[in-house]
């Protein structure tokens, strides 16, 4: 039902923006414009309403219209400021939290174009496209977390990064893609699970307003407002907090790279290319219909690094995993000769781009403690996640995306072949020192034919689920930060679908449930041995053990600290290896941590290494050795406890 709001006039006594602000803004460094820009609910001058600030700088009028008006163009006018920034701001009287709303905006050829408000905080749930007014009003609960999660969040910490799509990961009906459980109903059961998984991070896709479901969140329209599918902004800061009292981190997926042509988002704001670069050589991405941040911009990179800025500082995340870096770095990506022009330089980087992304990072690591940024980058950039002092990117970690290829080429051969390919597996640890790598198996390998993680691996079906186990054996041992998107951790039988929950189902299975059990066993490895975690970015974290035997497909390597060793040994055939020789530094005495053939994750357990063993040096060797027992297709983690 509307409702009758008293027209506004100019409130000239009452506006956010000082001249420092507005500067700060067009150069590119108003790094909190969330403060200023969008919906406040306020009182001027003993009055209680809404001040409106939007920028639309090639607009010749801008009405605010709602519920509350009939969506009368006119009605309730914002009035441009005289500095010619193109900000429009006005106050509607009457005008309370809840009300919908857009800006109809006078544009370029006198096209009348209603769209969103590029910072609102709240949106109508989908399909409706409007915007609500809203302020926050939540009493968060996690101050120990934020007081003490630097030693969460730093470089030394195990991460172990559990993906989720919010709305597939578990739903009250699994097959109505149009049936959610709410923010507060996914805590109940996510925080739970987590938990009891051992995962020590969350990562969410993109949670921003989205209009398309089959987008998953990567072509949004509301960089400021969770989606409302799952309820209004408050329940996903409980979501958080809740993650949080329970010692887990929160990461968001975050798109600065493009956005999609939805007649209510960002593109084409004004009736101009107000976000978008208006040449469609930089403004147009081919690969995902979409239009790419006109970086170069100062309003544009103020939005962008506000939107990043926001997250961390009114939802207390954690980190932000930022999404198709690449593309963003690359004037040439996914474009052919002609389709591109080169930057000033001759060179095909797009240093608007690259400046904006320094500018980020500089802004989120001085700003917040304990945090990290993640690229998904995927070339061979140099210095992605080096400080920008030292003319790197300043992201925290890169997605290692050729550790994951190689070693999906690997485990999808027959096993006989593996001897003649070690070195796909090997070939990480060349390379791995030149960033801060993350290990991810994504949801971007099990969608679009690439079968899920379970079919990809050869054999009948008991040799399937171990080769799965030794593949999450090696991850969980391999150094750097690990991610498994949701399903993984049980082994999904069919591919991710958006509109469909997991298949929960197949943990009445012992397979299923084995694999589940194997997975938070690494992940308990991983948060309680400090030696896989602490030099994970360090050399002196990681040494090859034995890589001389190809054609048993055995390979072993050790992970260490001041303190303590661990020793992996993978056997990558389905033959068992019965008494191993395996070549230790001094004698010494190691115990069995992990077996990947444990009945307990659904393997034989017939090839368990109980008790201690003792390094010694046969006879005719010169040097020390243990012996153990290899299972078939398993991994063993030993630790030298003297």
């Amino acid at each position: 039902m509307s409702h009758s709001i008293e027209t506004s006039g100019p409130v000239w006594s009452f506006s956010l923006f000082t001249e420092e602000v507005i500067q700060h803004f067009q150069k590119g460094t108003l790094y909190s414009a969330y403060q200023y820009f969008g919906n406040k609910q306020c009182v001027v001058e003993g009055t209680t309403g809404t001040y409106f600030a939007v920028w639309a700088p090639n607009a010749t009028r801008v009405s605010v219209v709602g519920n509350f008006n009939d969506w009368k163009d006119g009605k309730h006018p914002l009035f441009v400021r005289l500095d010619r920034s193109g900000i429009w701001e006005g106050f509607i009287p009457g005008c309370k939290r809840g009300e919908v709303y857009k800006y109809s905006i006078h544009g370029f050829e006198r096209r009348i174009i209603q769209k969103g408000d590029p910072y609102a905080h709240y949106w109508e749930k989908k399909p409706l496209t409007a915007s609500i007014t809203w302020n926050f009003e939540f009493n968060w609960n996690d101050e120990h977390w934020m007081r003490t999660r630097e030693r969460h969040n730093s470089l030394e910490s195990p991460y172990s990064i559990y993906e989720v799509h919010l709305a597939s990961w578990m739903r009250p009906d699994p097959f109505d893609e149009d049936c959610y459980f709410t923010y507060w109903e996914i805590a109940e059961r996510l925080v739970p699970y987590v938990t009891e998984m051992g995962f020590t991070h969350v990562e969410f896709m993109p949670v921003m307003e989205y209009p398309f479901d089959g987008s998953w969140g990567y072509q949004g329209t509301g960089y400021f407002a969770p989606t409302s599918r799952f309820g209004h902004p408050e329940e996903f800061m409980a979501l958080v907090d809740a993650l949080h009292q329970k010692g887990i981190g929160v990461i968001l997926d975050w798109v600065p790279s493009h956005f999609p042509y939805d007649s209510h988002g960002l593109f084409m704001f004004d009736g101009t290319h107000t976000y978008e670069y208006a040449d469609m050589r930089k403004g147009y991405h081919p690969d995902w219909n979409s239009y790419i941040f006109n970086y170069k911009r100062g309003e544009v990179r103020s939005f962008l690094i506000s939107n990043a800025r926001f997250w961390f500082d009114q939802f207390h995340i954690d980190g932000i995993r930022v999404d198709a870096v690449s593309s963003m770095l690359k004037l040439d990506y996914s474009r052919k000769e002609g389709e591109w022009e080169p930057n000033e330089f001759g060179g095909n980087g797009n240093l608007e781009a690259i400046a904006f992304i320094k500018d980020m990072n500089e802004m989120v690591y001085r700003d917040f403690n304990g945090v990290q940024t993640i690229a998904e980058e995927a070339t061979d950039w140099p210095g992605v996640s080096r400080p920008t002092y030292a003319g790197g990117l300043g992201f925290g970690m890169k997605w290692m995306m050729g550790w994951m290829h190689d070693t999906l080429r690997f485990f999808k051969q027959d096993a006989y072949f593996r001897q003649f390919q070690q070195d796909q597996l090997t070939f990480s640890m060349m390379y791995f020192y030149d960033e801060n790598f993350a290990l991810p198996l994504s949801h971007d390998e099990v969608v679009h034919g690439k079968s899920p993680m379970i079919y990809k691996m050869p054999g009948d079906e008991w040799q399937k689920f171990a080769n799965l186990r030794l593949l999450y054996t090696y991850m969980f041992t391999h150094p750097g930060a690990k991610l498994l998107f949701m399903g993984n951790e049980f082994a999904q039988t069919e591919e991710w679908k958006y509109s469909t929950a997991l298949r929960w189902d197949l943990l009445q299975f012992d397979s299923h449930k084995g694999m589940k059990q194997c997975v938070a066993a690494l992940n308990k490895l991983l948060t309680s041995e400090a030696s896989l975690h602490q030099h994970q970015f360090d050399p002196s974290g990681f040494e090859w053990v034995d890589l001389n035997h190809r054609q048993e497909s055995v390979v072993s390597y050790r992970r260490r600290n001041a303190n303590d060793e661990l020793i992996i040994i993978l056997n990558f055939t389905p033959v068992e290896r019965k008494s191993w020789w395996l070549p230790v530094e001094v004698t010494s005495t190691y115990t069995e941590l992990f077996n990947s053939d444990h009945l307990q994750f659904w393997g034989t357990g017939e090839y368990l290494n109980p008790g201690k063993l003792i390094a010694k040096k046969e006879k005719g060797q010169s040097q020390f050795s243990l012996r153990l027992d290899l299972p078939p297709l398993g991994g063993v983690v030993l630790k030298r406890v003297k």
